[in-house]
């Protein structure tokens, strides 16, 4: 006798006579002959109680089919297959017409979801098919009745949701000296320690493209600089001993010569150890600008993913005050300026430069120079971008100038702005942790549902008690996907889980990650906070010192309720202010149906950022960073604040040093600078010309404005979904 049901989700459920007797009544009524109620119970009956005890619906839908057939109405059973079969085609019509879409290359929401995959080829198409059928999956078997509700009714985005059943995590920041030092297996082969700064520039390279494979985001190396550093040295003394076999000497008293700097010189007029010692340093000089040469070159084209996209990869570098620090730091800004191929900017990896006093920002910091020259860097070529690690939440108790580990104590970041550094189960660091998974809320609509509410104490309190359910059920969220991920085998991530994540040494090949995957972090995301203030309270926040408020007071309340999650589960939460890319128009296409043409709030095709300041909102920079500022303390997921600067930036680095002033004095985590940058499409010539319809190189008129995305840079806006298109046509100049 049948008890209990299993739905097409998965859930069990409770079984319902009725619910066949209505399905078996609705087929008779498409017939000449009628209903016939005598009927209809008869074959209840036998259903219920010949069945077993738990039967599925495609079962139970089954046996009314044999019943209907073995009956005197078998033009019933007819039209009930025909219904069934209707049912089931238009269970799969939405993905029937997204593959198509897909096979036909359309450039629509769907293809360009992520502007740095390039979904018309082969692979990328592969890579789409098994994304569209893998999100209806996790939607019914491993989102909770609550989670689906919400992602149903357009309140939570789970981001990545196509990797949820891989249990992959979301983004890790290389502890390169693991790799370097000890060296490591990939694939079906082995790599050596590296010896030279060609070897530790080509092993960086694999160790971001082959764990980009084990993940679904970003991979991030915390302290470029620190890492490579001992490969000049390594580099300095194998063309010393060229030396010795050219003059046939014993030079081994030049292995250990101290050097302020690694700057190449003539060679005239010098004699002697001396020249001996300038030729070994423009060697090792060469060598190194080929080398990061060769390694901005790899992270443009080396393709992880099925050969679909390049590695969403990002370097952090500048507190390295050593005279080989400064050597690789120098040669990379200097590979960066002159740009890739026939001089193009390269998109990959996002450079953060480190902001620190003492070190490498005042006039008188020993890497001072180097800062102004990142400054001239990112004025013709976007990066690096800037990470503050004088703001009050980014510094670290331990660090220390004259320590020579200190970058273990210093904050790095994710290009897209992602933040990991707190650990309730470790040391404060950046290195080897990443973050878990994220997922985001649509604030704007718990506003949008209390809009109506005249008195305004009343609607902000009426927002407050829906934003503290709807956070509620995304912890819930993130917790079940934490404990679902934490079930994968340490082989599953062959090099994530032996030499990246912290504690991986600890672990074997058939252990679940449950044991380390805790240093990680779970992002409750944001979008739209403009919108959500108009819409409370009539002013966006950078207009209105009371929205303002308002926001700081929403923002800070996600952000205690992340601390009661962290107290309440025993996890990492952390707010992230979501760098939204497919998702800045998702929501507001449903919001726009549900609640029409809002001034302000809906009459766009896409939400504002997390908490920015609308992109089409006339402000200066200074007035863009008071209002930001405060936020960066509170979305301790990460966070990015911008500036868009006008004309041609790369004869202006005093602006790019103005900006970051501005993260100095507003106490701001980290911050990228955008600015006019045009690109041949064709032979890769670019400037700064305004509106700039032809190359003057070879007279292509397939044009494209290089641009920032989220956190990121884009080859080409051909990649770019509308959203995203129309808020850049709405970006204006900060000034």
């Amino acid at each position: 006798m049948i008890q209990t049901v299993v739905k097409r989700d998965g859930r069990i459920v409770g079984f319902n006579r009725e619910k066949i007797a209505q399905a078996i009544r609705k087929a008779m009524l498409t017939t000449e002959k009628g209903e016939d109620e005598s009927l209809i119970y008869q074959i209840v009956d036998r259903i219920e109680l010949k069945g077993p005890e738990q039967a599925t619906v495609e079962e139970i839908q089954d046996m009314v089919e044999m019943q209907l057939m073995q009956s005197s109405r078998k033009e019933v059973a007819k039209k009930y297959i025909a219904y069934r079969d209707k049912r089931s085609i238009a269970r799969k019509a939405k993905t029937r017409e997204i593959f198509l879409e897909i096979l036909e290359a359309k450039n629509n929401d769907v293809t360009r979801e992520n502007a740095n995959m390039n979904t018309d080829t082969p692979a990328g198409m592969m890579m789409k098919f098994a994304s569209e059928t893998t999100k209806p999956f996790v939607d019914d078997y491993l989102l909770s009745e609550r989670s689906k509700w919400a992602v149903k009714h357009n309140y939570l985005h789970v981001h990545d949701k196509d990797y949820y059943p891989t249990k992959s995590l979301t983004c890790v920041q290389h502890p390169l000296d693991r790799i370097l030092n000890d060296g490591f297996a990939a694939g079906h082969s082995e790599s050596r320690p590296a010896k030279r700064i060609e070897t530790a520039s080509v092993m960086a390279c694999i160790s971001l493209e082959t764990v980009q494979n084990e993940m679904h985001g970003g991979q991030a190396i915390p302290a470029f600089d620190f890492y490579l550093a001992p490969f000049i040295r390594k580099t300095y003394i194998e063309e010393v001993k060229h030396l010795e076999e050219i003059t046939g000497s014993d030079l081994s008293r030049l292995y250990d010569h101290p050097f302020d700097d690694y700057l190449e010189m003539p060679l005239e007029g010098l004699a002697g150890d001396e020249r001996l010692l300038q030729h070994a340093v423009n060697m090792t000089v060469r060598r190194t600008h080929q080398a990061m040469e060769a390694f901005i070159h790899n992270m443009n084209t080396i393709h992880s993913r099925g050969g679909n996209q390049v590695v969403f990869s990002s370097i952090n570098y500048g507190t390295d005050t050593s005279a080989e620090g400064r050597c690789v730091i120098r040669e990379l800004l200097k590979s960066t300026y002159e740009g890739v191929g026939s001089g193009a900017t390269a998109i990959f990896p996002i450079q953060i430069w480190k902001k620190k006093r003492g070190v490498s920002y005042l006039p008188e910091d020993r890497n001072y120079d180097l800062y102004q020259y990142a400054c001239k860097v990112a004025a013709r070529r976007f990066f690096p971008n800037f990470v503050n690690l004088d703001a009050t939440f980014n510094q670290h108790e331990k660090w220390r100038a004259d320590d020579p580990e200190r970058y273990r104590y210093e904050l790095a970041t994710m290009g897209c702005r992602t933040r990991v550094f707190e650990d309730r189960y470790g040391e404060k660091t950046s290195i080897g942790r990443g973050n878990l998974s994220f997922s985001t809320i649509n604030i704007v609509r718990l506003a949008l549902e209390v809009r109506e509410i005249e008195d305004k104490n009343a609607r902000i309190e009426a927002f407050f008690a829906k934003l503290d359910e709807l956070l509620d059920i995304t912890a819930e969220q993130l917790l079940d996907r934490y404990n679902f991920q934490k079930t994968a085998l340490a082989k599953q991530f062959p090099l994530l889980m032996s030499k990246l994540w912290v504690g991986c040494e600890n672990l074997h090949p058939n252990d679940t990650i449950e044991s380390v995957i805790n240093h990680g972090t779970l992002g409750i995301g944001f979008i739209g906070l403009a919108e959500c203030l108009i819409a409370l309270v009539g002013h966006h926040h950078g207009e209105s010192e009371e929205a303002q408020q308002l926001g700081l007071r929403i923002v800070g309340y996600m952000r205690d309720r992340a601390v009661e999650f962290s107290e309440k589960y025993q996890h990492n939460f952390s707010i992230l202010a979501t760098p939204a890319e497919g998702l800045s128009g998702r929501f507001t296409g449903r919001d726009k149906k549900d609640f029409g043409v809002i001034p302000g709030v809906t009459d766009k095709i896409y939400y504002t950022n997390s908490n920015h300041v609308p992109v089409y909102y006339h402000c200066s920079p200074r007035h863009k960073a008071e209002v930001e500022g405060p936020y960066h303390e509170l979305t301790r997921g990460g966070h990015i604040f911008y500036v868009e600067i006008d004309g041609d930036a790369t004869h202006n680095p005093k602006a790019i040093e103005n900006i970051v002033d501005l993260m100095d004095k507003y106490n701001i985590g980290y911050c990228s600078v955008n600015h006019n940058r045009n690109r041949c499409m064709d032979c890769g010539y670019e400037d700064a010309q305004p509106n700039l319809e032809k190359c003057p190189h070879c007279g292509s008129t397939n044009i494209d404005r290089l641009q920032r995305i989220t956190g990121y840079l884009v080859g080409t806006t051909d990649r770019w979904n509308r959203a995203k298109l129309a808020e850049l046509n709405d970006r204006i100049v900060h000034k």
